[in-house]
């Protein structure tokens, strides 16, 4: 009786098709993952920092006068005397850092991320409520954590404090301060006037318009942001706040080179150029909020 049998040839013919399906199955699957998780990074970034630009959006329409019976605007001794309204600032040498640069993909252009650090204060019935938002780049144990300040007190007393406390707590690292997340390599906040202009130092200190608001020049000098004061009744007509976000495993990455912080040592060095490579897996937003309380008469 004849038996039949595959040949070693067919037997190999038959491997190798069937090695080629299952490496394109393989790579169909591993496709399929990326998009999943690219997905779900998509996901857990536009939740997170939409959480964060919606805390941060809501402080700053309850942003309210201090009424200071004061005029003085001097930054000096006197300075912390006097409810600060609304206050923003990255020029300042006990906490000086240096922006990211990030050259954008396919093409020659390039982005700066400033990180600026900012105070509103607001007032609910018979207390004044202060917020503030602060960026610690040097933080040693996050990558470019973004903090939270919250403090309340009695109408009938010194609104000052609150600030004077916001900016005590961002000199020592942001320790006593709600920590909101990681990853944010870009905080910018812009002042509006009535008209729609964005307001910079070309005011006269202390005339009109406007008045009772302090600018600082940019910093860095060329492409920083402008810093700026404001006291009694003087509030912006509107604000635009800007963050950009790295993704979360951008972030895991970065923080797997270690020496995190601002590039003084070669580690640290290495990990801003990685950072500096990144500009792919940052996520920018922004938001244009109107202020409610703003008083049109500090204006004229």
């Amino acid at each position: 009786m004849r038996r039949s049998a595959f040949s070693l040839v067919e037997l190999l013919i038959v491997m190798t098709l069937l090695s080629l399906i299952v490496l394109a199955l393989m790579d169909v699957f591993s496709s399929t993952q990326r998009a999943f998780r690219a997905s779900v990074t998509q996901t857990d970034i536009l939740e997170g920092s939409r959480a964060a630009m919606e805390l941060m959006t809501s402080d700053l329409r309850r942003m309210s006068p201090s009424m200071d019976l004061s005029n003085r605007l001097d930054y000096g001794p006197g300075f912390s005397r006097y409810g600060v309204n609304f206050f923003v600032t990255n020029n300042d040498n006990s906490y000086v850092y240096q922006p990211l640069i990030q050259p954008l993909t396919g093409s020659g252009a390039s982005r700066t991320n400033l990180l600026q650090w900012f105070f509103i204060l607001g007032r609910d019935r018979n207390k004044w409520i202060g917020t503030g938002y602060a960026v610690n780049s040097s933080a040693t144990s996050d990558i470019y954590p973004l903090y939270r300040f919250y403090g309340e007190t009695n109408v009938s007393l010194d609104a000052a404090v609150l600030f004077n406390n916001f900016v005590a707590d961002v000199y020592q690292g942001c320790t006593n301060m709600s920590h909101i997340m990681d990853g944010v390599v870009h905080l910018v906040v812009r002042a509006y006037d009535l008209n729609g202009t964005v307001m910079t130092n070309g005011y006269a200190f202390g005339q009109s318009p406007p008045k009772n608001i302090w600018f600082s020049p940019p910093y860095p000098p060329v492409t920083g942001e402008i810093g700026f004061a404001m006291f009694n009744n003087a509030l912006p007509a509107s604000v635009e706040l800007q963050m950009a976000v790295l993704e979360d495993q951008a972030v895991k990455r970065v923080a797997s080179r270690g020496a995190p912080g601002q590039p003084v040592s070669p580690a640290q060095v290495a990990q801003w150029n990685y950072l500096q490579s990144l500009s792919g897996r940052v996520h920018v937003f922004r938001q244009h909020v109107t202020i409610q309380n703003v008083d049109r008469s500090a204006y004229q």
